[in-house]
């Protein structure tokens, strides 16, 4: 048997612009959406899962423990292009053990951890 496969990941964000505007640097592109008579929100479909950002809300508030990780080709280039405007910066690009590796903070408080593909991933 196969082993599941995350095809959808829906943050809480305190201001959809905001958290847009900051996910849009990595290259994702957003549309308005709303599911019937729901709340409108953003949603992008990257290759294999859906990624939707959602106003908070009293009894869905913000999801600031929510880690994501994104497999990027220039880390040192988009690392640079994220502080540019003060997007705070927990590990600046460096090698690890996973390959060239950085992690910043979303407007929200999520780690947006940044890993170089190598050429042959």
């Amino acid at each position: 048997m196969n082993a599941p496969r995350l095809n959808l990941l829906m943050l809480r964000v305190a201001d959809l612009e905001r958290a847009a505007s900051f996910y849009r640097l990595l290259g994702l592109e957003f549309v308005k959406h709303a599911h019937g008579s729901g709340p409108e929100h953003y949603a992008c479909e990257p290759p294999g899962f859906v990624f939707e950002l959602y106003l908070a809300t009293a009894e869905q508030p913000v999801s600031s423990s929510t880690r994501l990780g994104f497999a990027v080709a220039d880390v040192d280039c988009l690392a640079a292009k994220l502080v540019a405007p003060g997007t705070p910066i927990l590990s600046p690009a460096r090698d690890s053990e996973w390959g060239r590796r950085a992690v910043v903070i979303d407007p929200d408080g999520h780690r947006v951890e940044l890993v170089q593909c190598s050429e042959n991933a």
